[in-house]
């Protein structure tokens, strides 16, 4: 590591036992922390079963068990049922060639393997395809209270059980060939992606008199599951020329969650979002 890398952790103080208990709002110190103690680290590729360790199974049956114990009560029932559905459990770390046989069954999708975050182009190309793209591999003992990329718990525990359900994968099938239609439109895909937020990692649904969580983004963070359903949280009614009129962080607990009534809204929004984002595209061209 840089004499400069050093010095900057040493004058942030930051150490693996004050990262495992930090606040939210210590979480920018901790990313600084993150980009420099894994700039070298060299992500998978493939997923090869045997490199699990005993500490990755640790890791995933601590995870898996920490939010199951807050998201009975109040994760959407169809994340729940899909959960059945893919068979995930504690004690197994998922193989994503007994994953992608059953999903391949039930809604054609399978998961494609990546290092981490994909260019936007080879995301929505991947979705466009019926692909979703995941990480294979585990945080670290020490990142169990936040991690600045997204891992394999993130990808896989919080997404891969919906890639069940029809209308869920069918809004994130037409949602990805609306981006792919304006790739090239930095402005476009830049309110098209509130909706990716909004909806498929921070969404959530009305069931009953009960607001009930399936976005991903929440399913995996015990923090905003906790705080999303709490008394500081604000909800709105899902809208789309709302929400591509709504900026978002990704540092912060979000502010602000919309509330869907169904999976089958979603898909049904898809002529909606694609007309007023070629609106959009019209205007950012005059």
């Amino acid at each position: 590591m840089a004499t400069e890398q050093l010095c900057i952790v040493e004058k942030l103080k930051i150490s693996n036992a004050i990262i495992t208990t930090c606040s939210e709002k210590n979480r920018f110190f901790y990313a600084i922390y993150f980009t420099i103690s894994t700039m070298n680290i060299q992500r998978p590729t493939q997923q090869v079963y045997s490199n699990y360790t005993t500490q990755d199974f640790a890791v995933w049956k601590i995870l898996f068990d920490r939010q199951m114990a807050i998201l009975k009560p109040s994760a959407s029932s169809e994340y729940l049922k899909a959960l059945d559905i893919v068979n995930f459990a504690n004690d197994v770390i998922p193989d994503f060639n007994v994953v992608n046989q059953l999903l391949q069954s039930l809604t054609g999708w399978k998961l494609v393997v990546v290092p981490n975050l994909c260019p936007e182009r080879e995301f929505f190309e991947h979705l466009s395809q019926k692909k979703f793209t995941t990480t294979c591999w585990l945080r670290s003992m020490q990142q169990l209270d936040y991690i600045e990329e997204p891992d394999m718990f993130h990808d896989v525990f919080a997404h891969v059980p919906l890639l069940s359900n029809r209308d869920y994968v069918n809004f994130l099938k037409g949602l990805s060939d609306i981006a792919l239609k304006f790739i090239d439109h930095p402005k476009i895909i830049k309110l098209l992606s509130r909706l990716y937020w909004f909806t498929i990692e921070y969404g959530l649904i009305q069931e009953g008199t009960m607001l009930k969580i399936y976005g991903a983004g929440i399913i995996s963070s015990n923090g905003e599951t906790l705080h999303c359903l709490s008394p500081q949280a604000t909800y709105k009614p899902f809208d789309v020329a709302t929400i591509l009129s709504t900026s978002y962080r990704t540092d912060i607990l979000q502010e602000k969650y919309f509330v869907i009534h169904s999976f089958e809204q979603l898909y049904h929004s898809l002529p909606d979002i694609r007309e007023q984002l070629e609106v959009r595209a019209q205007l950012c061209i005059q």
